[in-house]
């Protein structure tokens, strides 16, 4: 006869948490600003080596959920580390194909997991779950793959994923999450527009037109910038360039031989100086603050009766979303700043070649943005809407040390709260010269604040630097945020920046975000959570709420919760928060403080259940909270005081 056992199970919580999705935090006190401090170096190196660093950006998240974020890299491997140490945690990947754009973290399939893309040399696109697996890759071109950006283009709540290419007009291609290549792709596939190979991380990825859907700005290796609807047909220009669609009207420096139509390559200046993008990103963001976004674009000024090369300057551009200059609020674009710098050297066999992605932030906290950019002129560049560089912009990188030296894309924080925001970057000398690079750290003015020496290279390179931007994140377990560097010859290196508890992101990282869109992303605290440690006290017991703000990205800088404490219980003290500024008064808990893409910003604090409670008591503990973009949201958990747990049979074979 068989045996049957009864085991007894408790099945009822009473404990209901509301979720949001995604990211982490920083915190609160303005103050001077230190030193950044060498906190690890040599990421995913081998014992004698380290893969050569390109222009890939790290991200930072919490991909395994445990409280502790890891920091994505991709030289060639990708790597996944810890923050704490820079130890691998995992890699994925061959040591074949570099990584030129940088690394996406995203939860491309709206699963509430994230997952991580790259794309890469010999033309392979990859996407791996949170544990370095490979979900799917798909290889469109054998050239190499510059480009990457993930964005929900239509609306559906899954994304989109967007790679450009090097080597012809065929340079585009989007694929749905699934890895389906997406109707109306690839492109250029007709006669709509003019396009070559995209050499640069180059596409902006947002909604141009304010209807709901993303649209593609897609410069390249020609004198005009596609763009898409997300079906892949071409966007119209406005009407005075007669009929024609965004990549059928050339970028001239002069407006009259733009609107003419073409020029005479005769050198006369007007006739010949005209713009190549082949190295040239663009930008989606509203650079004057009234609500309507512009596209802002940097490219290669040349000389098209002399060719190239030489080349002139780098040029930057203000589009309206039609494709004409921008020219609002006494800002005139129609006519643009010219002779910006003549390159000190073209050859990568020199020096590795600057990249020109332009970044738009407010510097100085007026409301209206400035536009930077690094130039083969050896400088950091900070156009204002007046297009001139104020106070002590540009700032000469190629002067702090001996031979020539060249600037990444830079990121912009305000790291002491103050309202106006510091520029941090790093640099790359030449070559064969046993010369590093800096991070360097500058205020809004382009004054230094400091510059330190990147690590020497490891193992037989003769040179060391970082060509991608840096990534800001906080990285461990204090409140202050960390930078981070995928260097040329040195691994991953991490940075400290003490003091950095309140600071506020307004470009952390390669690209603007972790989706590399070129554009400004909504944060959300959707995935957000409120619980507590005990669901059924009794009267007189003691235990700790807790309060979990998570954020995809990008980076929530001012948000704020409240949390009112239930009659039926008495605050007990304990108040922590793993970032931002908690406190405590007139019976409320409140937390303010930045959520940043990557790990969660844990608040919690401790409770005493009335001991008058004798009998059976839902109490119902609620936070409000408030992103700072004019969204809120209510997170609410329920306990049962000197609640009876239930037990249920379970009939189980032995």
């Amino acid at each position: 006869m068989k045996a049957h056992r009864l085991i007894f199970a408790v099945i009822i919580l009473f404990c209901f948490v509301v979720l949001v999705v995604g990211g982490w935090g920083t915190a609160v006190q303005a103050g001077t600003i230190s030193s950044p401090v060498l906190k690890w170096q040599h990421g995913g190196c081998y014992s004698s080596w380290c893969e050569t660093g390109w222009y890939s950006s790290p991200a930072v998240a919490d991909l395994d959920n445990d409280g502790k974020p890891e920091v994505i890299a991709s030289p060639y491997t990708v790597f996944a580390l810890n923050g704490e140490d820079g130890t691998v945690q995992w890699d994925a990947g061959t040591q074949n194909n570099r990584t030129w754009p940088g690394v996406v973290v995203a939860d491309i399939d709206n699963d509430n997991d994230l997952e991580i893309a790259v794309a890469q040399g010999s033309g392979y696109l990859t996407v791996y779950d949170h544990n370095g697996n490979e979900v799917w890759s798909r290889r469109p071109e054998t050239n190499e793959l510059r480009g990457l950006s993930v964005f929900d283009l239509d609306a559906d709540g899954t994304d989109e994923l967007v790679v450009t290419a090097t080597g012809d007009e065929v340079n585009t291609y989007v694929y749905e999450h699934t890895g389906t290549l997406r109707s109306g792709w690839p492109q250029l596939s007709n006669d709509s527009g003019y396009g070559w190979g995209v050499y640069n991380d180059n596409a902006a990825l947002g909604d141009l037109d304010n209807d709901g859907q993303g649209e593609l700005v897609i410069p390249s290796d020609v004198h005009y910038i596609n763009a898409y609807e997300a079906n892949g047909t071409q966007i119209p220009a406005n009407a005075i360039y007669g009929g024609k669609g965004w990549g059928q009207v050339g970028i001239w420096e002069s407006l009259a031989i733009e609107l003419r139509g073409w020029g005479a390559c005769d050198g006369v200046r007007a006739e010949s100086y005209r713009t190549n993008f082949a190295d040239g990103p663009a930008v989606i963001a509203d650079v004057n603050g009234d609500g309507v976004v512009e596209v802002v674009a940097t490219g290669n000024v040349y000389d098209c009766d002399a060719g190239y090369p030489p080349s002139r300057y780098i040029g930057v551009y203000i589009f309206n979303a039609d494709r004409s200059r921008f020219n609002e609020d006494g800002y005139n674009w129609e006519t643009v700043p010219i002779n910006t710098g003549a390159p000190l050297s073209e050859s990568y066999s020199v020096i590795e070649s600057a990249m020109p992605n332009p970044v738009v932030a407010d510097l100085d906290g007026d409301g209206e943005k400035e536009i930077l950019f690094a130039s083969y002129d050896g400088r950091l560049h900070a156009f204002w809407l007046d297009k001139t560089e104020h106070h002590n912009w540009p700032y000469n990188v190629s002067n702090t040390g001996p031979g020539i030296r060249f600037a990444s894309e830079p990121v912009v924080v305000d790291l002491d709260d103050d309202g106006f925001a510091e520029v941090i970057f790093a640099s790359w000398p030449q070559k064969g010269s046993n010369y590093v690079g800096k991070l360097h750290v500058l205020n809004y003015q382009g004054s230094v604040l400091y510059e330190i020496n990147l690590p020497a290279p490891y193992g037989s390179p003769d040179w060391n630097g970082a060509m991608a931007a840096p990534t800001l994140a906080n990285i461990d377990a204090d409140v202050d945020l960390e930078l981070v560097l995928n260097t040329a010859h040195s691994g991953i290196v991490a940075y400290d920046l003490p003091g950095t508890a309140n600071a506020r992101v307004l470009w952390g990282t390669g690209r603007g975000n972790y989706q590399r869109t070129g554009s400004f992303l909504q944060g959300s605290l959707d995935g957000s959570g409120l619980g507590t440690n005990n669901s059924l006290p009794d009267g007189g017991d003691t235990f700790t709420v807790q309060i979990r703000l998570k954020n995809p990205g990008p980076t929530l800088p001012s948000v704020s919760l409240t949390s009112a404490i239930p009659g039926e219980v008495n605050y007990a003290g304990g108040l922590t928060a793993s970032s931002g500024t908690p406190a405590f008064g007139s019976g409320e808990v409140s937390w303010a403080g930045a959520v940043l893409p990557g790990t969660p910003v844990t608040i919690q604090y401790e409770v005493t259940v009335d001991g008058g409670i004798t009998d059976p008591t839902p109490i119902v503990f609620t936070a409000v909270l408030d992103d700072g973009e004019g969204n809120q949201d209510q997170l609410t958990a329920m306990i049962i005081a000197n609640g009876l747990p239930t037990y249920l049979p379970l009939i189980a074979k032995p």
